[in-house]
């Protein structure tokens, strides 16, 4: 019995990591990046912040990011 676990336990570590692994990488594309948050907190306007309250990370930078590429403004109000 203790042999059998000897053989099965790594092989059972070794596919939990593999599975992490793809876990991991499909996270970090989705991921919000470090940078990108250090950036929106020192720049941040009123209405990004309110977006940030209210909605999370995604809907503020969302914003963010349009305001920084000039393509829309973010006067949107936010409830």
């Amino acid at each position: 019995m203790t042999a059998w676990l000897v053989i099965v336990v790594p092989i059972v570590i070794m596919f939990f990591a593999l599975f992490m692994e793809r876990v991991e990488a499909k996270l970090r594309h989705v991921a919000v990046q470090e940078n990108e948050v250090e950036e929106f907190l020192e720049s941040a306007r009123p209405e990004e912040v309110k977006a940030l309250y209210g909605h999370g990370i995604g809907r503020a930078l969302d914003m963010f990011r349009l305001r920084r590429r000039g393509r829309g403004t973010a006067r949107k109000r936010v409830r």
